[in-house]
């Protein structure tokens, strides 16, 4: 696409963007929070401040190859002025490092100053919308990053730490001090055009993402792909009819993969004054889009269906050539509609608990011959799923994932390894009184590897980050590290080599 071409949909692209206000809840939802018994509302707290670097104990090592840094960040800010937002997605995001060493291990925590949070800091309350609140007072949104949140994901890319949120740029942090330099642009026509928290690094160090916005006439689908010194190689907006809510995807040796849920923007709900999120609308009719795309040739585009459901993320994809044709296989964890993002992911800001569905681990077989999809769902829970990194777009067989939905918890109670070709699955259950994040696969050369990743312990208010043998998962962790206090719960991270 010419640069005067993605000027001309930049130009009426601007996400997020609504000229009303809905009107203030009549609940108080600070109020109600506040007054709430439940033990696991810690991990929807809000950390006043900064949390400076502190040694945690340790029992047993953590392994050699473990040796370095654990990154990971999520909602943190969720009140301020006396008002609490309405759905977790909303919080400032807050920034973690875990400095791994043998037997120590180190936590520093620190909110991403985004524009929005130093201003908001400033003026002691809320000034603008977000995701899923629209609170007393707030302006509309001047620009994308006027609603930037930086408390998705995050991209390690050479020198740069880059914090990444869904509907505008990513910000740019020091990964010595996690100072806040600044949102990254990686054109200056591409300014505050989103860039979403889910990127996908190749074998080859090669980064490609993607990014969602709500044109004036259609939706748009911004790729892009990046070197791997963090060089921009490449980057186009394309437009995408009946504009899915999508916060993932997938890359194989030679395609991007897209699964597009029925869960859609609709322009109308958010001018007449809806949150973002509630300017969506579940269409099941739609079914489930695979949007399948060349990756040497963007304008190479296929589209194949699937049964409607809905999802978060993808654990990885890989493709095969067979005398019919291309079939790519694809997993992720998936759930027949959207209700969490409506239901629970919203109540837990007032701490009430509505039933979660449970999601499951899910594959899909794209044919691109033929133009056929099928799926098969497997009898096993599991959200977050992550692999082996060195697999991305290739043909593997596990994915680490969490697993265990109880009807008194909101998230999961344990951490599996599951093998995708044959449903075999090993899990570690963290007991009745923890909450599992996101654990992330580490590499040990040709040996099995490592699981690493964080709990939260509310029977102790404390947050455990665990390491266990891959091959013996079921075994416990081989070293576990506890911190004096309990974080806030997060979403994603990564792992950077000492």
């Amino acid at each position: 696409m010419e640069r005067r071409e993605l000027l001309r949909l930049l130009a009426g692209a601007l996400p997020l963007l609504a000229p009303l206000a809905r009107a203030a809840s009549t609940d108080d939802w600070q109020a109600l929070f506040e007054a709430s018994t439940v033990p696991w509302k810690t991990g929807y707290a809000t950390p006043p401040g900064d949390l400076p670097l502190t040694r945690a104990t340790v029992r047993g090592r953590f392994p050699d190859a473990v040796t370095g840094t654990l990154l990971r960040i999520g909602p943190a800010g969720h009140d301020l002025g006396g008002e609490r937002y309405h759905h977790w997605f909303d919080g400032d995001g807050m920034l973690h490092r875990f400095v791994i060493d043998g037997t120590d291990v180190r936590h520093q925590g620190r909110y991403v100053a985004t524009p929005k949070r130093v201003a908001e800091l400033r003026a002691g309350r809320r000034l603008f919308e977000a995701f899923g609140s629209i609170l007393p007072g707030v302006e509309p949104p001047t620009s994308p990053d006027s609603l930037n949140a930086a408390n998705t994901s995050v991209l390690p890319l050479r020198d740069e730490l880059l914090a990444l949120w869904e509907g505008g740029s990513a910000t740019r942090i020091d990964a010595r001090t996690l100072d806040t330099l600044g949102p990254k642009t990686w054109r200056a026509d591409l300014a505050g055009m989103p860039f979403s928290a889910h990127p996908k690094v190749d074998p080859d160090g090669t980064v490609w993402n993607f990014g969602l916005s709500s044109g004036q006439q259609h939706g748009l689908l911004a790729l892009y792909e990046i070197a791997p010194e963090g060089r921009l190689r490449r980057a186009a907006v394309v437009p995408m009819a009946d504009l899915p809510m999508v916060h993932d995807f997938a890359v194989t040796e030679r395609h991007l993969v897209f699964l597009l849920p029925p869960l859609v923007y609709d322009g109308k709900r958010r001018e007449a004054g809806a949150s973002l999120l509630d300017a969506h609308v579940w269409r099941p009719e739609l079914g489930m889009r695979a949007l399948v795309v060349e990756k040497r040739d963007w304008d190479k585009r296929q589209m194949l269906a699937l049964p409607a459901g809905f999802l978060f993320h993808v654990g990885n994809a890989w493709e095969e050539d067979t005398p019919r044709g291309t079939r790519i296989h694809l997993d992720y964890a998936r759930t027949d509609n959207a209700d969490p993002v409506f239901t629970t992911l919203r109540e837990v800001m007032r701490a009430r608990l509505v039933r979660n569905l449970r999601p499951q681990l899910s594959i899909a077989t794209l044919n691109l011959g033929t133009g056929q999809a099928t799926q098969q769902t497997l009898p096993l829970e599991a959200e977050f799923p992550r692999i082996d990194p060195r697999r991305v777009g290739l043909r593997h067989r596990h994915v680490v994932h969490a697993t265990q939905v109880r009807p008194d918890l909101p998230g999961f109670g344990a951490v599996a390894r599951t093998n995708v070709e044959n449903g075999r699955s090993q899990r570690f259950s963290y007991g009745a009184q923890a909450i599992v994040e996101e654990h992330v696969f580490i590499p040990d050369g040709t040996r099995p590897g490592w699981v690493l990743g964080t709990a939260f312990d509310f029977g102790r208010q404390k947050t455990l980050l665990s390491c266990f043998a891959a091959d013996h998962l079921a075994a416990g962790p081989v070293a576990q590290a506890t911190l004096a206090y309990a974080l806030p719960l997060g979403l994603h991270g990564a792992f950077v080599p000492g």
